[in-house]
């Protein structure tokens, strides 16, 4: 019996020590809920939730549900029932800038609202997103950092028949390079933008030899526009993702005119990228 007792101790004993340590553990974990949307929905309307950011993913609950986003459009989903008086359910969708959105879903024949807009939603919901994803609302955020920097970048410019371009400005944060461009259009005729694109190009062409280049496509672009007016100047904010140039090699930013011939090219040495202005973090 006293065998039995100092063993029944012991495993007491033991079983506090583990408890005590889990909940040791877990003492610094923070649990937060992410309260859902209550949506109505009918099978005869389609219901249109429009987001502030670029979907993401999309994930129903129920095949009872359909959703899609809208043609030609990124951040607007159309949402119906399959099939009439489906149980309750639930969807849930991602956006570009780390939001978790997440909605309970009830059929309904005639819902009362059939349109809503969440540019409102709360901050307590961001998560993280994978690489191959980007934070919208952060990059943008650094972006309109860039374009009030009185940081500049001298030298790095062409111009020709009124119009003069310029790189006025490189930044950069964690993985992103901010390239701020200046448009100045110096002439009574309105410069109608066709292209302007990011090239990494040989430094010379060998003869029988293609020249190779490498476009880089931006991830976002502050204060966008497709026309200079005539006596009138646009700064632009290019977030590209973040690069160095090999040896003979350089950055070409082409800028062309719609219909017209006022074409213009900045050349970007690595010497230049390298010196980018950190952004302080947000």
């Amino acid at each position: 019996m006293k065998k039995i007792s100092v063993v029944m101790t012991i495993g007491v004993f033991l079983f506090l020590a583990i408890f005590s340590a889990n909940a040791q553990q877990q003492a610094g974990i923070q649990v937060k809920t992410i309260e859902p949307y209550k949506l109505n929905i009918a099978y005869s309307k389609t219901t249109n939730i429009i987001f502030p950011h670029a979907i993401i993913s999309v994930d129903r609950g129920s095949k009872d549900v359909l959703a899609q986003k809208a043609k030609g459009v990124e951040n607007i989903l159309q949402v119906k029932a399959a099939r009439d008086s489906f149980p309750e359910t639930n969807l849930t969708v991602v956006t570009a800038d780390g939001r978790l959105n997440s909605f309970i879903l009830n059929y309904t024949q005639q819902p009362t609202v059939l349109n809503i807009s969440l540019s409102g939603t709360p901050k307590g919901n961001v998560i993280f997103l994978s690489p191959e994803n980007v934070n919208q609302a952060q990059i943008q955020s650094y972006a309109q950092a860039s374009a009030a920097s009185k940081k500049k970048v001298r030298g790095v410019k062409d111009k020709d028949f009124g119009i003069r371009f310029q790189m006025s400005g490189l930044f950069i944060q964690d993985e992103v390079l901010y390239v701020r461009l200046n448009i100045e259009n110096r002439s009574n005729v309105n410069y109608d933008i066709d292209q302007l694109r990011f090239f990494i190009r040989d430094q010379k062409k060998a003869s029988r030899t293609a020249t190779q280049e490498i476009e880089i496509t931006p991830v976002h672009v502050e204060n966008n526009t497709d026309k200079v007016d005539g006596n009138s100047q646009q700064t632009m904010v290019f977030a590209l993702p973040k690069f160095t140039i090999p040896d003979k090699k350089y950055l070409a930013v082409q800028l062309m005119e719609k219909n017209g011939g006022r074409h213009l090219e900045l050349h970007v040495k690595n010497n230049t990228i390298v010196k980018a202005t950190v952004l302080p973090a947000l």
